[in-house]
């Protein structure tokens, strides 16, 4: 028995708890699955099963290569599938990540229609504001909003997005737009914890210095609050360009200080080089990347600056 087979006999006899129900499953007699278990602590130098007349169970080391063998063996029938599926149809589970706003605003009606376009593909949809580990938890492409470190995985830019501050013309109209980050110190703020600090928001570049300390009349833990008590005139507020697009093509609100804003913030739909030889992968990030572009550039021209008109865009506050 080769040691790919080994990993598989291992693999069965772990789920199964007995030997002969993983030599059945595979076709061999239960010496020959003993055996590659002993090969394979031989190699290892440590047991990992601990066989009894009655029952089979894990070392410590057994847990850990089960984990290790699963993910080989996985990674192998992956792409074996890939190399007969290079010109087939999508088909498959295909799980997606996004942050929850941008998810549920504009990922998610892309999703819908790669479903409709794709009869043979299911959906996983993770709506999380926090970072998903890939291949840990199962995922096959994820939307990231942020710089991303080193890593292995693959990355398609589909844009970017802006940290604006915004208000609405009625509160404009009753305490005056703010000229520079400093006037910020006199007008009623409204701080969304999920965002930016509760009394300091940062201006222009990262460094010493770029950070102006507020006064919040309000505070939230979620941005779309801080967004509607803007729209109601409560006070200034931050928010991403995605999130206000309506509100400023609309004129509800505002955008204010466009020349101390912090750089842009990169989005990507990421994924492991092993999903990117799927199918349905491939076909999900062709038919995401240009819809997320459209959207995102759609955002970032739709935001008027201190009362300026634009036309209506796709976006809504989240």
């Amino acid at each position: 028995m080769d040691r790919l087979d080994a990993l598989r006999a291992f693999v069965l006899a772990a789920e199964r708890g007995s030997l002969s129900a993983a030599a059945q499953s595979l076709g061999r007699s239960p010496a020959s699955v003993t055996r590659a278990i002993d090969a394979i602590e031989a190699r290892l130098g440590a047991p990992v099963l601990r066989r009894t007349t009655r029952s089979l169970k894990l070392t410590e080391a057994g847990e850990r290569y089960l984990a290790i063998a699963r993910h080989v063996l996985a990674e192998l029938d992956e792409a074996e599938r890939a190399t007969t599926a290079v010109t087939s149809e999508p088909r498959g589970l295909l799980a997606v990540t996004a942050p929850i706003a941008f998810g549920s605003l504009h990922v998610r009606p892309i999703l819908d229609d790669f479903l409709a376009a794709h009869e043979d593909v299911q959906a996983r949809f993770l709506l999380l504001d926090r970072t998903v580990s890939l291949i840990e938890e199962g995922v096959d492409v994820a939307v990231r909003i942020g710089h991303l470190p080193d890593s292995a995985l693959i990355a398609t830019a589909v844009g970017s997005v802006r940290r604006l501050v915004i208000a609405s013309p009625e509160y404009l109209a009753r305490h005056g737009r703010p000229k520079a980050p400093k006037d910020l110190a006199t007008h009623r703020c409204i701080a969304s914890t999920g965002l930016t600090p509760h009394d300091s928001w940062s201006f222009g570049a990262r460094g010493p210095g770029r950070r102006v300390r507020v006064h919040p009349r309000l505070s939230v833990n979620v941005v779309d609050a801080a967004i509607r008590s803007a729209v109601s005139g409560i006070g200034v507020t931050c928010a991403l360009s995605y999130q206000v697009a309506e509100h400023l093509a609309s004129g509800a609100l505002v955008r204010l200080l466009p020349a101390f804003e912090p750089p842009p913030v990169p989005v990507h739909l990421l994924y492991p080089a092993s999903s990117a030889r799927t199918a349905k992968v491939r076909a999900f990030v062709a038919f995401a990347a240009p819809r997320l572009r459209a959207v995102l550039a759609s955002s970032k021209s739709g935001a008027p600056v201190e009362g300026t008109k634009a036309a209506r865009t796709r976006g809504a506050s989240a």
